[in-house]
């Protein structure tokens, strides 16, 4: 069994954080899922997929996310309020082949206009010993390329669903 690989990414969305709060919490799933989607339509892709392009692969899987209870932080002295949503996916079809990515996104406000969304994950290799030298080769690469790209594609679809 491989060791756990972590992956970390953040962007912005130049909202209050009480609306991409109000956002994510009326449905987080399926934000998620039409984040992805959005982005596969403007791929021209007919799957809700996750896509990255390494050394000019497309490599794409759909995925299937799920989504945990939502915990919010309140504001304290030297702290902002925070959303955290733990966050599970893995491939549709095969998963045996691609990792499962478990993973919290944390919300909170950067100004009284910007709100950041920050991705903290790790997931295990798949395939074992193989799984774990194709990971160290070129496999983190993609998770990391997999996880800039959904964190850019939500940012980009709260931004247009809240009209900024």
């Amino acid at each position: 069994m491989s060791k756990p690989r972590e992956v970390r990414s953040f962007e912005y969305v130049n909202q209050p954080y009480e609306r991409v709060r109000e956002a994510l919490l009326a449905d987080p799933a399926g934000t998620f899922r039409s984040a992805t989607r959005a982005a596969a339509d403007r791929a021209q892709s007919v799957a809700s997929a996750l896509r990255v392009n390494i050394a000019g692969v497309d490599v794409a899987t759909e995925i299937d996310i799920t989504v945990g209870e939502a915990e919010e932080s309140p504001r304290r002295l030297g702290r902002a309020q925070s959303l955290r949503i733990p966050i599970e996916w893995e491939a549709v079809k095969r998963p045996g082949l691609f990792p499962l990515m478990r993973a919290e996104l944390s919300v909170y406000p950067l100004t009284g206009t910007e709100t950041q969304l920050d991705f903290a994950g790790s997931y295990e290799p798949p395939l074992g010993m193989v799984g774990g030298a194709i990971d160290a080769a070129v496999g983190h690469r993609i998770a990391e390329a997999s996880v800039h790209r959904f964190v850019a594609d939500l940012a980009h679809h709260l931004r247009n669903a809240l009209g900024g």
